[in-house]
């Protein structure tokens, strides 16, 4: 297990250098530099103004230079301007050369300076992701727990009057986007028109204080979409293991149902369910954005608009990187749970 695990971290280190490369290389495209140059200087720039201005700020280094200072294993850059001042990477102000640090990137936990809130990139992300961290935990205890009984209930009795009804339950939160449930939550629940001002249609007041009044309705919106899939999965999973020789070999013996579903069918018919739970990490983590937007959440989604919408770069690549950390640890979490639920998958 412990050679598999490494061999699984190298490979996840290997993709993350690839992926965040790709972000990297597209971020600092000359068209999203010039931009960069003209926000932060003057609209009216001249083009030898704005190869001046980032010429004093190291982007017009090479990509692959310009990306291994961002991730700590290239010096910084050092620039002496006509009138003697210096510009660095890894220091700001007037500092001794000797004394100034080489190396300031991701690895070195310098993440950049955000140009639209004008503080460290990691301060943003940090406290943004918090925010969505809170969301998402909510939305996995109502949906969890949720999709798995209807899902176990469904595939118990495969074409039954309950699948049916269950799996149309399923495919229809399923196939109903955010947005559209959102808007109806909304209207029905929190609208003063109908009538029903049960919960408040926007969440900004969560982000300090959450509680069921101002939470609910965003938390229930996230749940509803993912809970359809899963509970699919599972539905799916339970009728096939339910169908399976040793299923019917244990009702042979005269085993009751009950201990044929809890002792028998449902540990293998959470193998892939744990998987398809497992993804929806990623997802709650970027695919909120909407929802962020709708009920006026400023997590990590709206974060990720914000940094697009501005370019700003330091930012968009600081929420790259813990997108893609976040999708490859899920990952090799679901490769590890997936070894131990059935063991008859080798590792060698």
């Amino acid at each position: 297990m412990g050679l598999f695990i490494l061999r699984r971290v190298g490979v996840m280190i290997l993709t993350a250098l690839c992926l965040t490369f790709i972000v990297f290389f597209l971020t600092n495209l000359y068209p999203n530099l010039e931009k960069l140059a003209k926000t932060q200087g003057n609209f009216r720039m001249s083009d030898e103004q704005v190869e001046t201005w980032l010429g004093n700020r190291g982007y017009l280094q090479p990509t692959v230079v310009k990306y291994g200072q961002w991730l700590g294993v290239v010096p910084g850059y050092v620039i002496e301007g006509k009138d003697g001042e210096v510009r660095g990477r890894c220091f700001r102000g007037t500092i001794e050369l000797e004394d100034a640090p080489r190396f300031c990137g991701i690895i070195q936990g310098d993440w950049g300076q955000s140009t639209v809130f004008k503080v460290s990139a990691s301060e943003v992300i940090g406290t943004r992701l918090s925010l969505t961290g809170q969301l998402m935990m909510w939305v996995l205890i109502l949906m969890v727990p949720t999709a798995l009984i209807v899902g176990i209930m469904a595939g118990m009795r495969e074409g039954s009057w309950l699948d049916r009804s269950l799996s149309t339950f399923a495919i229809t939160t399923t196939a109903t986007p955010e947005y559209v449930s959102g808007v109806i939550f909304i209207a029905v629940f929190a609208s003063s028109t109908v009538g029903l001002k049960w919960f408040k249609g926007s969440a900004t007041s969560a982000m300090e204080n959450a509680n069921f009044e101002n939470f609910f309705l965003p938390v229930l919106t996230i749940a509803l979409y993912g809970m359809g899939y899963v509970a699919r999965m599972t539905r799916a999973s339970m009728a096939e293991v339910m169908t399976a020789q040793y299923i019917r070999t244990a009702r042979l013996k005269g085993v009751s149902f009950k201990n044929i579903v809890l002792k028998h069918a449902l540990r293998n018919a959470l193998i892939a369910p744990f998987t398809v739970i497992m993804l929806q990490f990623p997802w709650l983590l970027n695919g909120v954005v909407i929802v962020e937007s709708l009920f006026n959440y400023k997590g990590f989604g709206w974060v990720l608009v914000q940094a697009a919408g501005n370019n700003d770069i330091e930012l968009l690549l600081g929420v790259s990187v813990v997108s893609v950390i976040v999708v490859l640890a899920t990952q090799l979490i679901s490769d590890i749970g997936y070894v131990y639920l059935n063991p008859r998958i080798s590792v060698n």
